[in-house]
């Protein structure tokens, strides 16, 4: 599996996916669609093994090892001499089936097809595959070359032999994978995306400043970042995209989200990547 990995996305998840691939030795290749975001997500895992040279995690020579196993690409193609690919796209359930429904038409046989999803079904992705057996999730948290855990989802048809050699890949590369069933939201989702939908609903409400809430969440829980704060991390609209994925697959309305996140979504205010959200970022 450590031939070439592909990694589907150049965003904040992507880009940190890629990164770690390079890291550990593995040539991987980052497909977008967009040249701009190849090239954003270049810079920044540029500046984050910068940040590890100088903490001293990292040493310049292994930083130039590294970048120099990472190419790119604008089309799907180029993972067709992949052994595993990673998709971390965008969290929106259509695009995520024709990339799946692809990638089964471009991806060798026997290549294992894993998705970065935080919450859609990886039976149904699996479904759109003549391979379900080799389709797997891995969920890696942001930001990925910090984060330890690999939440890995079996899908209902997903075998023992994809699901032991990702775990043992992801141990490879210093992750501590964690295994959990295809539920909606798996398990870090569908815990944690009540929370900050609550947190929400407090500022709504009016119960507390969103400093407030921010604050007691960490000192009092011990959180090293507020739910808040959180949220504008993950995105807002990609919280609000997991909470509807909630919502229709339990039928439960206390995942409703939030009328106040709703509407900054709308607003286009989706936290640190476009520069507000529940706080206001510097570009």
């Amino acid at each position: 599996m450590t031939d070439r990995v592909a990694v589907i996305g150049a965003g904040q998840m992507g880009n940190g996916i890629a990164h770690v691939f390079a890291q550990s030795g593995i040539p991987v290749t980052m497909i977008d669609v967009s040249e701009d975001a190849l090239q954003r997500g270049r810079a920044t895992i540029e500046t984050n093994m910068d940040r590890q040279v100088k903490k001293s995690t990292l040493s310049a020579d292994d930083k130039q090892a590294a970048l120099g196993r990472i190419a790119t690409s604008t089309e799907l193609l180029a993972a067709a001499d992949a052994t595993l690919v990673v998709e971390a796209a965008t969290e929106r359930t259509d695009l995520k089936f024709r990339i799946f429904s692809d990638l089964d038409q471009i991806a060798p046989a026997g290549a294992i097809l894993a998705s970065n999803t935080s919450s859609i079904s990886i039976t149904r992705i699996a479904a759109q595959t003549k391979r379900p057996e080799l389709v797997i999730g891995m969920h890696f948290m942001n930001p990925v070359p910090v984060m330890a855990l690999v939440e890995v989802i079996r899908g209902i048809a997903t075998s023992d032999a994809t699901a032991e050699a990702v775990e043992e890949l992801a141990r490879g590369m210093g992750k501590t994978p964690i295994s959990c069933n295809d539920y909606p939201g798996f398990v870090s989702n569908r815990v944690l995306m009540p929370m900050i939908n609550e947190a929400i609903e407090a500022v709504r409400e009016g119960v507390a400043t969103k400093e407030a809430i921010d604050g007691i969440m960490k000192l009092g829980m011990n959180h090293p970042m507020g739910p808040l704060q959180l949220a504008d991390f993950i995105g807002l609209d990609t919280c609000l995209a997991i909470l509807r994925v909630l919502q229709d697959g339990f039928g439960d309305p206390r995942y409703r989200p939030s009328p106040l996140l709703v509407r900054m979504v709308d607003a286009g205010w989706l936290g640190k990547k476009t520069g507000k959200g529940f706080y206001e970022y510097a570009s």
